[in-house]
């Protein structure tokens, strides 16, 4: 394991150029103190965790130090926000601090947000707020812990620099790693601003350093485009199986690695409502869960509009064609993990749909509800689970299905309840539990933060003493209200 400073720094976004991001260094932060950090995320870097406990740890993410061949740089971009075209965005608050090569030659961003203004910060003062960045951290563990593509948080570091918000706040920063933060608006930036050689240069970036397969096609970037495709549709298929809501899918939110990235108002469904917005801001709904498919489709014809430089209109249409057929069988078969079945038949779309349908607007408990049917024996789980339910005729039918369909996984309960249980967490990063951490750590105590973080790094494991973060929210806890601010 290594030290920090043993790290090794292969900058290759830095070399694209000027056009590509511009030179910043980050401002630092006040009296910086570790808030949380994840031993995993550092393990990506090869860093020993026990560096965790060095003075340099905070001062390096709080941008009091810098690594000398660190080059921070701000990223250009461009993107669709709320479906109206944004012409310049860019990293407004956060820097790319370079690229880490680990033992195993993979490349990791390490991306600083909240390091201050850049020439894309759009008047604003390029800080992140304490609450956000702990938001930002927790999603992005989470996520990974519930095998969900993302990007993933190695630690917060708080402060004692005031901002202001809707009230004064303290500045915070989060270090997140990936192997790329490229986003579809870096696409649309470079077509919409008719910069073709950039755009190529781009494309020829991703090829060679994430996509080397497709290199090897007859029509390198259209097979990169379709790989992007097939990627999206397991990602949202993720998403909508496992109840996550983004709250902000702008173009420029949009990895091109296909990675949950730019954590906002976020969350995970407590009651299962279809039509559940996330966003307080999002007045029209235009990011609800329901939308979150098409919305994807509709980002992907973005990029496909940003490629057309480089491939055939039809071939990027018949790319496109395949994201909701692909979306569809990724979450099905995730649907039957959840629901514990181990083969597939026609009628299962329709088990799964009649499902929802049951629990929209009855208040069940999304991702308690799969944990609580494997649990016990079909029958007797079935039972338990019947007075959740509004519609008890409709659901009795439903059961009556499912307990025949259940029956033909040929296995014991105890296999059942392993299989289930494997797939269905326990623990979920619901909004209130993560509101309690925030509350705690802007009075100084990141207790309550370090214990979420770790119950939510073992999501399918039952953890003694911890049952609290497996109950129920409370009423109030289900109707937070969180914007895109931070």
């Amino acid at each position: 394991m290594k030290s920090l400073t043993d790290l090794t720094f292969d900058n290759r976004f830095a070399r694209l150029g000027d056009a590509f991001s511009t030179a910043v260094l980050p401002e630092p932060i006040a009296e910086p103190q570790l808030v949380v950090a994840s031993h995993a995320a550092m393990t990506l870097l090869d860093l020993d965790p026990a560096q965790v406990d060095e003075p340099m740890f905070a001062q390096l993410f709080a941008g009091h130090k810098l690594w000398s061949t660190a080059e921070p740089r701000a990223m250009v971009y461009s993107g669709h926000q709320f479906g109206s075209y944004n012409p310049r965005l860019g990293d407004g608050r956060g820097l790319l601090l370079g690229e880490v090569v680990n033992a195993a030659g993979q490349h990791w961003d390490l991306h600083l947000k909240g390091a201050g203004q850049t020439p894309y910060s759009r008047s604003g003062d390029g800080r992140a707020v304490l609450r956000s960045s702990i938001r930002e951290f927790l999603a992005s563990e989470a996520l990974f812990a519930l095998g969900i593509p993302s990007s993933r948080a190695l630690c917060v570091v708080g402060s004692s620099t005031p901002v202001w918000r809707e009230r004064q706040e303290s500045a915070a920063m989060v270090l997140r790693l990936a192997p790329s933060h490229v986003r579809f608006g870096h696409f649309e930036y470079f077509y919409y601003t008719k910069q073709p050689e950039q755009l190529q240069a781009l494309a020829e970036h991703l090829l060679a350093c994430h996509f080397p397969d497709c290199r090897e096609q007859a029509e390198p970037y259209g097979a990169m485009f379709t790989r992007i495709v097939e990627r999206n549709a397991e990602l949202i298929a993720y998403w909508q199986a496992y109840g996550f809501c983004h709250g902000v899918m702008n173009s420029d939110n949009m990895s091109i690695l296909s990675i949950t990235f730019d954590f906002g108002p976020y969350a995970f469904l407590d009651d299962f409502d279809a039509q559940h917005i996330c966003n307080h801001s999002d007045d029209t709904g235009r990011y609800s869960f329901s939308n979150q498919v098409p919305i994807a489709h509709w980002n992907l014809s973005a990029l496909a509009q940003a490629l057309t430089p480089l491939v055939e209109v039809e071939a990027l249409r018949a790319s496109l064609g395949l994201f909701l057929p692909l979306y569809q069988a990724h979450y099905l078969d995730l649907m039957r993990r959840r629901l514990g079945l181990l083969n597939a038949e026609d009628s299962d779309q329709a088990l799964v749909e009649r499902l929802l349908q049951l629990m929209q607007g009855s208040a069940v408990d999304y991702n308690l509800f799969f944990r609580r049917l494997g649990e016990q024996p079909v029958d007797i789980a079935l039972a338990s689970l019947r007075d959740e339910f509004v519609d008890l005729a409709g659901f009795d039918q439903w059961a009556a299905d499912y307990s025949i369909r259940a029956a033909s996984s040929d296995d014991n309960q105890t296999e059942r309840r392993a299989r289930m249980h494997a797939v269905n967490p326990l623990y979920v990063l619901r909004n209130y539990l993560a509101q309690q951490a925030i509350e705690a750590a802007e009075q100084g105590d990141y207790g309550p933060v370090r214990e979420l973080h770790a119950v939510l790094s073992r999501p399918f494991e039952e953890q003694p003493g911890m049952q609290r973060y497996a109950e129920r929210p409370p009423q109030w806890g289900k109707h937070l209200e969180i914007s895109c601010s931070s």
